[in-house]
Protein backbone atom coordinates (compact mmCIF):
# COMPACT_ATOMS: atom_id res chain seq x y z
CA UNK A 1 0.00 0.00 0.00
CA UNK A 2 1.41 3.40 -1.02
CA UNK A 3 1.93 6.03 1.63
CA UNK A 4 -0.47 8.95 1.49
CA UNK A 5 0.89 12.22 0.15
CA UNK A 6 1.41 15.15 2.49
CA UNK A 7 -1.51 16.80 0.70
CA UNK A 8 -3.78 13.90 1.65
CA UNK A 9 -2.44 13.76 5.21
CA UNK A 10 -3.12 17.49 5.62
CA UNK A 11 -6.75 16.90 4.66
CA UNK A 12 -6.76 18.26 1.11
CA UNK A 13 -7.51 21.66 -0.32
CA UNK A 14 -10.22 22.70 2.16
CA UNK A 15 -8.08 21.98 5.22
CA UNK A 16 -5.06 23.66 3.61
CA UNK A 17 -7.15 26.71 2.69
CA UNK A 18 -8.35 27.02 6.30
CA UNK A 19 -4.76 27.03 7.59
CA UNK A 20 -3.69 29.53 4.91
CA UNK A 21 -6.63 31.79 5.78
CA UNK A 22 -5.72 31.85 9.47
CA UNK A 23 -2.00 32.23 8.72
CA UNK A 24 -2.56 35.09 6.28
CA UNK A 25 -4.80 37.00 8.69
CA UNK A 26 -2.32 36.49 11.54
CA UNK A 27 0.52 37.96 9.48
CA UNK A 28 -1.33 41.28 9.24
CA UNK A 29 -1.25 41.69 13.01
CA UNK A 30 2.18 40.17 13.61
CA UNK A 31 4.38 42.93 15.11
CA UNK A 32 7.50 41.81 13.23
CA UNK A 33 6.11 41.34 9.71
CA UNK A 34 2.67 42.99 9.75
CA UNK A 35 1.16 46.44 10.08
CA UNK A 36 3.59 47.47 12.83
CA UNK A 37 6.69 46.02 11.16
CA UNK A 38 9.90 48.02 11.13
CA UNK A 39 10.23 46.89 7.50
CA UNK A 40 8.52 49.72 5.58
CA UNK A 41 7.58 47.54 2.60
CA UNK A 42 5.89 44.90 4.77
CA UNK A 43 4.17 47.57 6.86
CA UNK A 44 2.90 49.28 3.69
CA UNK A 45 1.59 46.03 2.17
CA UNK A 46 -0.20 44.94 5.34
CA UNK A 47 -1.76 48.37 5.73
CA UNK A 48 -2.60 49.58 2.23
CA UNK A 49 -2.83 46.49 0.01
CA UNK A 50 -5.28 44.30 1.89
CA UNK A 51 -7.65 44.36 -1.08
CA UNK A 52 -5.21 41.92 -2.67
CA UNK A 53 -5.30 39.56 0.32
CA UNK A 54 -7.99 37.20 -1.06
CA UNK A 55 -5.87 36.60 -4.16
CA UNK A 56 -2.77 36.11 -2.06
CA UNK A 57 -4.59 33.56 0.10
CA UNK A 58 -5.58 31.74 -3.09
CA UNK A 59 -1.98 31.73 -4.35
CA UNK A 60 -0.65 30.57 -0.98
CA UNK A 61 -3.22 27.77 -0.92
CA UNK A 62 -2.19 26.68 -4.42
CA UNK A 63 1.47 26.76 -3.38
CA UNK A 64 0.93 24.54 -0.32
CA UNK A 65 -1.25 22.16 -2.33
CA UNK A 66 1.42 21.96 -5.04
CA UNK A 67 4.43 21.41 -2.76
CA UNK A 68 2.52 18.86 -0.69
CA UNK A 69 1.74 16.65 -3.66
CA UNK A 70 -1.80 17.76 -4.39
CA UNK A 71 -3.50 17.96 -7.77
CA UNK A 72 -3.09 21.73 -8.09
CA UNK A 73 -0.37 23.65 -9.90
CA UNK A 74 1.12 26.83 -8.50
CA UNK A 75 2.44 29.26 -11.08
CA UNK A 76 4.20 32.44 -10.03
CA UNK A 77 2.54 35.73 -10.90
CA UNK A 78 6.04 37.17 -11.42
CA UNK A 79 8.09 34.32 -12.90
CA UNK A 80 11.67 34.21 -11.70
CA UNK A 81 14.69 32.03 -12.20
CA UNK A 82 13.48 29.32 -9.83
CA UNK A 83 10.68 26.84 -10.40
CA UNK A 84 8.30 28.69 -8.09
CA UNK A 85 9.55 32.20 -8.85
CA UNK A 86 9.39 33.28 -5.24
CA UNK A 87 12.37 35.61 -5.49
CA UNK A 88 10.60 38.02 -7.84
CA UNK A 89 7.38 38.08 -5.86
CA UNK A 90 9.25 38.95 -2.66
CA UNK A 91 12.27 41.01 -3.80
CA UNK A 92 10.63 44.41 -3.31
CA UNK A 93 9.81 43.57 0.32
CA UNK A 94 13.49 43.12 1.26
CA UNK A 95 12.49 40.35 3.67
CA UNK A 96 15.32 39.55 6.05
CA UNK A 97 16.13 36.03 7.24
CA UNK A 98 14.76 36.96 10.69
CA UNK A 99 11.50 38.18 9.15
CA UNK A 100 11.27 34.98 7.11
CA UNK A 101 11.72 32.98 10.31
CA UNK A 102 8.89 34.92 11.96
CA UNK A 103 6.60 34.15 9.03
CA UNK A 104 7.54 30.47 9.42
CA UNK A 105 6.72 30.70 13.13
CA UNK A 106 3.32 32.18 12.26
CA UNK A 107 2.74 29.31 9.83
CA UNK A 108 3.61 26.84 12.58
CA UNK A 109 1.12 28.54 14.91
CA UNK A 110 -1.61 28.30 12.26
CA UNK A 111 -0.88 24.61 11.68
CA UNK A 112 -0.90 23.98 15.42
CA UNK A 113 -4.22 25.79 15.85
CA UNK A 114 -5.77 23.17 13.56
CA UNK A 115 -4.07 20.32 15.44
CA UNK A 116 -2.01 19.30 12.41
CA UNK A 117 0.18 16.42 13.59
CA UNK A 118 3.85 17.11 14.32
CA UNK A 119 5.19 15.10 11.36
CA UNK A 120 3.01 16.93 8.84
CA UNK A 121 3.76 20.30 10.43
CA UNK A 122 7.48 19.61 10.13
CA UNK A 123 7.07 18.62 6.47
CA UNK A 124 5.17 21.82 5.64
CA UNK A 125 7.74 23.94 7.49
CA UNK A 126 10.60 22.15 5.70
CA UNK A 127 8.97 22.85 2.33
CA UNK A 128 8.60 26.50 3.37
CA UNK A 129 12.20 26.73 4.65
CA UNK A 130 13.53 25.27 1.39
CA UNK A 131 12.69 28.61 -0.25
CA UNK A 132 14.24 30.92 2.35
CA UNK A 133 17.08 32.05 0.10
CA UNK A 134 14.62 32.96 -2.70
CA UNK A 135 12.32 34.93 -0.43
CA UNK A 136 15.16 36.78 1.32
CA UNK A 137 17.13 37.47 -1.87
CA UNK A 138 15.94 41.09 -1.93
CA UNK A 139 17.37 41.83 1.50
CA UNK A 140 20.71 40.28 0.54
CA UNK A 141 21.04 42.57 -2.47
CA UNK A 142 21.13 45.61 -0.18
CA UNK A 143 23.36 44.06 2.46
Amino acid sequence: MAESSLYERLGGVFAIAAVVDKFSDALIHNPIVGQESSNPALREWHTNNLGRLPGLKFMRTLWVCNVSGGPFEYEATKPGTTTLGLEEAHREFKITPAEFDEVAAELARALNSFDVPHEETEEVLAAFAAHKSEVTEGSMATA
